[in-house]
């Protein structure tokens, strides 16, 4: 019988310790620009991004504003869902000028860069004149010449395994998972 075996590699204990320190190395990148825009990329991204808001908060950095942007590549399987990667666009709220603010974009996963560049692309055309990047985990498996400004853990694994982030309130626990397509656990 095939199945998928199923590890958790970060519970929640040690992924607040991870978000911890992503949030301090972002401070330092900030440069004491406290008026930052924070970009979650639904799903996961965005309560992620609510996560590292509080963190920075604590560290005196507070975000300005925060947009949510629907990006879609890969499914959960990572099959190919769409060549073309799509963003939903929505508007930026009135009265935000990007070009004036740090713009931090937050996601969870970064796989082979697609989505990452799609949004970085869009943020640009619209006057973001400095653009960060924080990803909780990097499969080191980019095609593209773009990387992530902070990462929080890098987890090379195995071609056809899956990195799943649980991420409430999308699941019931906030753990990383690997998934390994037919074996049994």
């Amino acid at each position: 019988m095939n199945g998928n075996a199923r590890s958790c590699l970060y519970d929640e204990r040690q992924l607040d310790v991870v978000l911890d320190g992503m949030a301090r190395r972002l401070t330092g990148l900030l440069g004491g620009n406290a008026d930052i825009v924070l970009v979650g990329v639904l799903r996961r991204g965005v309560p992620l991004a609510s996560r590292l808001a509080e963190r920075l908060d604590k560290l005196g950095v507070r975000s300005a504003w925060r947009l949510d942007l629907e990006v879609k590549r890969y499914g959960d399987d990572l099959a190919l869902l769409y060549p073309e990667t799509r963003l939903t666009e929505r508007q930026v709220p009135a009265g935000v000028a990007l070009e004036e603010k740090a713009v931090v974009v937050v996601d969870d996963v970064l796989y082979r860069g697609h989505s990452l560049l799609r949004v970085v692309q869009f943020l640009a055309a619209r006057g973001a004149g400095l653009i960060r990047s924080v990803v909780l985990v990097d499969r080191g498996v980019s095609l593209l010449p773009i990387h992530a400004d902070v990462t929080g853990i890098r987890l090379d694994v195995a071609p056809g395994s899956i990195i799943e982030v649980h991420v409430p309130p999308y699941e019931a626990d906030f753990c990383v998972e690997l998934v390994q397509p037919d074996r049994q656990e």
